[in-house]
């Protein structure tokens, strides 16, 4: 893991911002600042990746050949949370602008294949079923909603006293959702949704009430469970991760050492309903050995698991161990707000307001960085 280096970066990964208002009485734009990519996602073969950013624009590369290939633009809509289906050509995102529609779309011929309304506020989970055509969505409305690709209706609904995320088991038999306002994570039978939930995982860090009393309150941003089925990771927007029993329950680790993306979401007095927290800047590596987080100083995190063996409970009256990171990677300049593993390839991507392909290759190590006739900034040997 440590030598892992970016064999290419793309640093016209976004649109350049608009330039300043002339006149300072003229209110700048709402998208001024530095534009951010929000979303990454590779397919299932692990050769294409997609990203969605604040300039409204979602662009493909080929990870193979390390090349951008298109730019895609939803100037009307917007993106975000863009998920490959289980075909390299086909992706579904949710919406910012105008209403609240999950879109399915075509990248072969850049047209839409169907709409899936139903939320009336800002979708902040989606994800897709690992096993079939299904897939999820929660969203600020307090609802999460089941969903097939082949209809455009509603398949599962689930009225929830919070809003919340989401995520699938590597089985698709099981799926998780993490309510913040009352720090827990319901475990549901896919089969049986309309059922209650069958696991019920209280979010407890104790070793906060150690620092201010009551305990500062923990936002989740993401969930994901391991490929070996025995841990959920929790991303959250504060200083700290967590490895949670995937079904009996017990918090088995802190994962600490990077830095909060939004000061205001890790002291819990904002929601999650910006995306300056992505909840894309944490994942496991698909052999379930290391946990990756971006961070605000935009360096890359890594925590290894696997040595640890089989996790196990603290004892009554003690805290979660604590695991400090085994790497720090020098990343982007500015915070890296989104990280995927490959699911197929030793390879990782990387974004902030550019986009890094990392590989470990120990022949790029103290090799010279060039620039390709396009802009884009390659490493030696990549």
């Amino acid at each position: 893991m440590g030598r892992f280096k970016p064999a290419k970066v793309f640093t016209n990964a976004v649109d350049a911002p608009p330039p300043p208002p002339e006149s300072q009485n003229k209110k700048p734009p709402p998208n001024a600042g530095p534009v951010q990519i929000t979303g990454l996602s590779f397919d299932d073969r692990g050769e294409t990746l997609i990203t969605a950013a604040g300039d409204e624009t979602f662009r493909l590369y080929n990870v193979k050949t390390g090349t951008y290939v298109k730019t895609f633009f939803s100037k009307k809509y917007g993106v975000d949370l863009p998920r490959f289906t289980h075909r390299n050509t086909t992706i579904i995102y949710a919406s910012t602008k105008e209403d609240d529609t999950i879109r399915y779309h075509s990248l072969h011929d850049n047209k839409y294949l169907q709409y899936f309304r139903g939320h009336k506020k800002r979708v902040i989970s989606l994800e897709v079923s690992p096993t079939d055509d299904g897939f999820m969505s929660s969203s600020l409305d307090n609802t999460v909603r089941l969903w097939d690709l082949r209809t455009p209706s509603t398949r599962g609904l689930l009225n929830l006293p919070n809003s919340g995320v989401v995520a699938y088991d590597t089985s698709g038999v099981v799926f998780a959702v993490g309510l913040n306002h009352y720090s827990k994570i319901l475990l549901y039978d896919t089969a049986n949704f309309d059922k209650e939930p069958f696991q019920t995982i209280s979010v407890e860090d104790t070793a906060l009430t150690k620092i201010s009393y009551p305990a500062r309150p923990l936002l989740m941003t993401s969930l994901e469970f391991s490929t070996n089925g025995k841990w959920l990771l929790v991303g959250t927007s504060g200083g700290a991760h967590y490895i949670m029993d995937a079904y009996d329950g017990p918090m088995l680790a802190r994962l600490t050492g990077h830095h909060p993306l939004d000061p205001k979401l890790a002291l819990g007095v904002q929601q999650l309903s910006t995306r300056q927290v992505s909840g894309e800047e944490v994942c496991w590596t698909p052999d379930s050995k290391f946990v990756l987080s971006g961070s605000e100083d935009g360096k890359i995190y890594i925590w290894d698991i696997g040595s640890k063996g089989d996790l196990q409970p603290p004892r009554p009256g003690r805290d979660a161990d604590t695991l400090s990171p085994i790497k720090v990677l020098d990343g982007h300049v500015g915070p890296t707000r989104c990280l995927r593993f490959n699911p197929r390839f030793t390879m990782l991507a990387t974004a902030s307001n550019d986009l890094a392909f990392w590989l470990a290759d120990p022949g790029l190590d103290g090799e010279e960085k060039d620039t390709d006739k396009d802009g884009d900034t390659r490493m030696g040997g990549s």
